[in-house]
């Protein structure tokens, strides 16, 4: 048996048996490493017990959010249409928490008021938003939830900042006492704290959001029973990247919540809200060499796939990096970048098939093409993108020039193959034009 890197569950030829089933490109997910990861943000240390909601925008497959779900964690939702589709994948409304931008109005606000009256946890993200939920929460729910924003922020671009001053999510400290104001004529109470400074940032600044949010519970929000810190919670997608150590993370924030205890008496409860974590790298996208060409003396050699910036953005949005793998048609593995020794003989740019000079796997962080060394594949090899389970199926623009959505498949614990979307019809996507 042959494994793409040390945390792969999937059998190489395994890859191979999904191409013959269902083409390429497709989403891959590896089962075991999901429920894997489940069990890890779960075990997190904590003082007085601990909360998990999977952050559902980042994977919102329905099956994979039952897989997720049944390990025992909860929902974040980011929108009303992401709480309905849990429920509609068999989520319960009470492991719900919304946390939106959303001014839902008509239809869309009976919608959120049924869903608050069977559990729904709302969490507010503006004073205009409080107004408009306060008569109907006054007279239905027991508490609310709170988005603060704290004027500080992290993230690993900047886009992915949602803490300072260039973003808006949540109540600015500015309005909190505003808020406290609306909320005490109205008997309200905010019963759970939350702020989320941004994804993938440096694990020291996550440190410092458990201080921040602390000293703000403790300043403004005497009804507080939990705290969430939000998620963001960093990846290690490439190799020599490194990972936020949640273990170190849950035991200082056990300790701050443990101060926190001594100095006013107060248990509070600990959340999290991760989903790059849970399903990042436990997702492959498979494509297949498709063409190879170059530019000339002092050009570039190119592997072109089947499956560019329409299954897998994140290059172009973040000049995010994956890792490469390839892979003979009969599922021998060729070169994987986790091997230190692997024959790295051919300088390359992976592009996509779309009419778009930017369709390329190669973009980093400057915005700039940079070539990577890996072993030359032969027309109908596959080249394996790694790192995709995050806010890639979720995410990307899929029917740019009219291509189809790519199936996702599922190999679970025990090896077995499982479809778990089909490939989209050409149909389909005229289904609703007019």
């Amino acid at each position: 048996m042959s494994k793409l890197n040390g945390f792969c569950n999937i059998d190489t030829r395994q890859f191979t048996d999904i191409y013959d089933k269902y083409g390429a490109p497709a989403y891959v997910y590896d089962g075991a490493a999901v429920a894997a990861r489940c069990a890890a943000a779960l075990s997190m240390p904590n003082a007085f017990g601990i909360g998990v909601r999977y952050a559902m925008k980042a994977n919102s497959n329905r099956t994979l959010l039952r897989e997720i779900t049944q390990s025992g964690l909860m929902i974040d939702a980011s929108s009303l249409a992401e709480a309905r589709r849990a429920v509609m994948a068999g989520v319960g409304c009470e492991k719900i928490i919304l946390t939106s931008q959303e001014i839902p109005e008509d239809g869309d606000r009976a919608i959120l008021e049924d869903m608050m009256r069977r559990g729904l946890l709302y969490n507010v993200c503006s004073l205009r938003q409080l107004r408009l939920i306060g008569d109907f929460a006054a007279e239905n729910v027991t508490g609310l939830s709170i988005r603060v924003h704290p004027g500080v922020g992290a993230g690993e671009s900047a886009s992915r900042n949602t803490g300072d001053q260039y973003s808006c999510f949540g109540v600015h400290l500015k309005d909190v006492g505003a808020a406290l104001e609306y909320a005490g004529g109205k008997g309200l109470k905010f019963t759970h704290i939350h702020t989320h400074i941004g994804s993938g940032g440096d694990p020291e600044l996550w440190r410092g959001n458990i201080d921040r949010l602390l000293a703000i519970v403790g300043k403004y929000f005497p009804d507080a029973a939990s705290v969430s810190f939000g998620g963001g919670l960093r990846e290690a997608r490439m190799p020599g990247e490194t990972a936020a150590d949640i273990d170190a993370l849950g035991r200082y924030a056990a300790e701050r919540i443990g101060e926190f205890h001594v100095r006013t008496g107060r248990k509070l409860r600990m959340e999290i809200e991760p989903g790059t974590y849970i399903i990042a790298n436990a997702g492959y996208a498979l494509t297949r060499v498709i063409d190879k060409k170059s530019t000339g003396d002092g050009g570039f050699n190119f592997i072109v796939v089947n499956g560019g910036m329409e299954i897998n953005a994140r290059p172009q949005l973040y000049g995010s990096r994956h890792p490469f793998y390839v892979v003979s048609r009969d599922g021998e593995l060729l070169f994987s970048e986790f091997d230190a020794d692997a024959g790295k003989t051919y300088g390359a740019i992976v592009t996509g098939r779309c009419c778009e000079s930017g369709d390329t796997q190669n973009i980093d962080a400057q915005g700039k093409v940079a070539p990577r060394a890996l072993a030359e594949p032969e027309i109908g090899d596959f080249v394996i993108i790694g790192g995709v389970g995050a806010y890639c199926s979720s995410m990307s623009p899929f029917n740019y020039n009219s291509y189809p959505q790519a199936p996702e498949v599922l190999v679970r614990e025990n090896g077995a193959i499982e479809l778990i979307r089909k490939r989209q019809e050409i149909e389909q996507i005229v289904a609703n034009e007019l």
